[in-house]
């Protein structure tokens, strides 16, 4: 989906021993929830953490397509036959590869935003760091599948060790237009209430009227995982799946946690080196056709000079040839008695 939005960012206060991290965003203004809306970009921050917030546009995914030309060419004579219908066979997997080679190196270079990149190799936290939890507190009904929506949030916890925790509402302490930071004071102190160790990672979600907020608090053991990137990258996921009508809102949450476990736990990978083993293997393939294109035509050409040369031999007369060459035909049928007997 599309956004709309100018630059921003997320605040950040100073950390001391023991503090813990926390950040979050805000968008979408539409006609249902979890429908895309309009704004610009925002910030909100806390002290011992950092946290920022978003207002997004919204936006229609459009998809293109076509269709390959066809056409027909002529043969022609004066060269092996087939030879002129194998270089065009050649020339257009040249030409078709090219294509394939560009769209996807513009893919790369012109491609919408993603989510953001894991440059840290991360660790879980060791077995026994979380007191384990519910997964999650619906106060608007929207879960209908507990099954699907504590999936990924459990797969998060195994992939990383923090628990997740996930808050959905639409009021703090009866407003139901809470400030950014009135919903970063009641996370803050959610945590406290909830959790008796540092381990956990909630996540506040809020929407009111086709507006969301959501916050994020990282335990002091937590934030060595869920860092500023991760958490970033949690958000990402968060948001893009927010505009995918076609989620429930189970999957909604839990396709988001899943997916944001798998990048935060794993170095991304550069588009480059996935581009450039592309590009490789691609022309190692061109060279291998271009190669077999040339034994084949030589191979080619060869059977025809040597079905030219029999063809020439039998249809000449035998008074053409000279008295030695006769004498050297009759006296290798005579030395070949098997051949006479056959006859």
């Amino acid at each position: 989906m599309g956004r709309s939005g100018g630059s921003g960012g997320r605040s950040s206060g100073g950390s001391g021993g023991g503090s813990r991290s926390s950040g979050g965003r805000s968008g979408g203004i539409g006609s249902s929830h979890r429908s895309g809306g309009g704004g610009s970009w925002g910030s909100f921050g806390s002290s011992g953490g950092s946290s920022g917030s978003r207002l997004f546009g919204s936006g229609t995914r459009m998809s293109s397509g076509g269709t390959p030309g066809g056409g027909n060419h002529d043969g022609g004579s004066g060269g092996p036959v087939g030879c002129g219908c194998g270089f065009i066979i050649i020339l257009l997997i040249v030409l078709i590869l090219v294509l394939i080679i560009g769209a996807f190196v513009a893919s790369v270079i012109t491609g919408p935003a993603e989510v953001t990149k894991s440059t840290i190799n991360r660790q879980p936290l060791p077995a026994g760091s979380v007191n384990e939890t519910e997964y999650y507190r619906d106060e608007l009904g929207w879960i209908k599948n507990q099954t699907k929506m504590e999936e990924g949030l459990k797969y998060f916890y195994q992939k990383t060790g923090v628990q997740p925790y996930v808050v959905i509402i639409d009021n703090i302490n009866g407003s139901y237009h809470p400030t950014e930071s009135e919903l970063d004071s009641y996370a803050n102190a959610l945590y406290d209430q909830l959790f008796t160790d540092e381990a956990h990672l909630l996540f506040v979600f809020y929407e009111y009227n086709d507006f969301y907020m959501d916050r994020y608090v990282a335990g002091t053991q937590a934030k060595t995982v869920i860092d500023r990137e991760a958490a970033d990258i949690l958000l990402d996921y968060i948001d893009r799946n927010y505009y995918d009508s076609n989620l429930t809102d189970e999957e909604f949450f839990s396709n988001a946690f899943r997916d944001a476990a798998d990048r935060i736990m794993t170095v991304t990978r550069s588009p480059w080196i996935a581009a450039m083993t592309t590009i490789g293997i691609v022309f190692a393939v061109v060279i291998l056709a271009i190669l077999l294109f040339v034994w084949w035509r030589h191979a080619k050409k060869q059977k025809n000079l040597e079905d030219k040369r029999t063809a020439e031999i039998l249809s000449t007369p035998l008074e053409k040839f000279d008295d030695v060459e006769i004498e050297d035909l009759a006296k290798k049928y005579q030395d070949n008695p098997s051949d006479q007997d056959k006859n």
